[in-house]
Parts: structure tokens; sequence; C-alpha cells
């Protein structure tokens, strides 16, 4: 995908410390994080929301889900729903469905990045498909894209058949 390409020259360009790794085909965010051998909650899940002036990327740990009250709540929204696929698929053609980078800056959408991924030393996240990852200093992240830190994410509730 030319994503991998353009996110490579805007790293080089801002001189962004960062490594790229391939793995197997991972299609969720707690699947690359076993693939990539990682805490799911360094794990970057990237989820595009539509609310009432537009799409916002909301970025939290593979390990936690997004809180929609919250989003409404905090980002001062009557209301916000998830991005549907066909959506994603036109707002990042350059990606493989699923797979964007939390890159907002690069597809002009605000970017909000959970306060409890924003505590971890690394990130790690797609890269345009479902194979590359990027690897780099959260703090680098948080220069480079300059998100809104909130808190936007809720434990997920295991379920038990019982």
């Amino acid at each position: 995908m030319a994503l991998l390409e353009t996110l490579r020259v805007f790293l080089d360009r801002n001189h962004a410390e960062y490594t790229h790794t391939t793995h197997p085909q991972a299609y969720t965010a707690r699947e690359v994080a076993s693939a990539e051998h990682l805490p799911s909650r360094e794990v970057a899940k990237t989820v595009v929301v539509y609310g009432d002036d537009g799409y916002h990327l909301i970025v939290v740990p593979a390990s936690r889900l997004v809180d929609f009250q919250e989003v409404r709540l905090t980002l001062g929204l009557t209301h916000a729903r998830l991005a549907t696929e066909a959506e994603v698929g036109e707002l990042f053609p350059d990606c493989e469905l699923g797979a964007m980078p939390p890159m907002g800056n690069l597809y002009g959408m605000p970017v909000y990045l959970d306060s409890t991924l924003a505590e971890e030393e690394v990130i790690a996240f797609n890269a345009g498909t479902h194979r590359d990852v990027v690897h780099m200093h959260t703090d680098e992240y948080r220069a480079l894209v300059h998100p809104m830190v909130i808190s936007l994410a809720r434990e997920a509730v295991m379920r038990h058949g019982w």
C-alpha cells in the first residue's frame, strides 16, 4: 500500500526515531500485539468515530475499548458513532481496511489519545497494512501528531459462557 512509503517519508522528514517490522497478517490490535510479541497495552488501536462535527481518530490500547459515552461527553458531541467500513475505506484509500495508523495529521483529522496509552513508554501501530507495524517512543509520537490526551477507553469485559 502507498501509505507505508508516505509514512516513512513523514517520519524521516521529521527526524523521528522509529523501527518498522513485519509479521504474518493480523487483523485486530490484539492479534498485532501477539504477532509482535508485545503487551497489548502498548499497541495502538485506531478507531474512526463520526460525530456532530465530522470524523475523529480515537487511539486506545489494544487491551481496551472506546467508551462512546465518554467520547460524547468529553468532546461535547450530541452523537458519536463508529465510522462504517465504507467511510473508513473512503477516508483512508491508501490503507488496507482497518489498518490505518493513528496519524490524523496525514488525513486532516483530529486525534485523541487515550491517557492510559499516553503513559506507556513505547507505542506500536499499523502502518497501512495488516502486516506492517511502526514502533516508536510515545513521546515522539505525541510530538509528531499533537493528539489531545484524554480518557476515552474502558477495560474490555471478559465474557464467560456460563
